[in-house]
């Protein structure tokens, strides 16, 4: 069966809101799963400029699946190798919950396989 990697990446901007406040890190970060498909997370990779811890949250459908705290100035690579399936229509988004007014630049790398 043919499979298609898909990733969500970059460098991103931040504002804090609240630690308990996770918003959307960018509108670019969105990945909705073809129909007839299914995906899977296969890693996540993230690195943080700011002073301060960051939670990085990997939202499925409006709701919170995965967090991944980065420490400041710090990095995290996390396996998630067949952790669960997304289904075809479900829409996969990156949140950042950080202190209120805390800035900095977060690096994403989330990588998916497609099939």
């Amino acid at each position: 069966m043919p499979s298609k990697n898909r990733f969500l990446q970059g460098i991103f901007h931040f504002k804090g809101v609240g630690i308990d406040k996770p918003a959307p890190l960018d509108d670019g970060l969105v990945y909705v799963v073809p129909d007839g498909s299914v995906a899977q997370a296969l890693y996540f990779r993230g690195g943080n400029t700011s002073d301060e811890l960051i939670t990085v949250v990997l939202m499925k459908d409006g709701a919170a699946i995965r967090y991944f705290p980065i420490g400041a100035k710090g990095d995290v690579h996390v396996p998630l190798r067949v952790v669960e399936d997304i289904d075809s229509g479900s829409s996969v988004e990156l949140y950042v919950a950080a202190q209120d007014g805390l800035t900095g630049s977060v690096v994403i790398d989330v990588g998916l396989v497609e099939v």
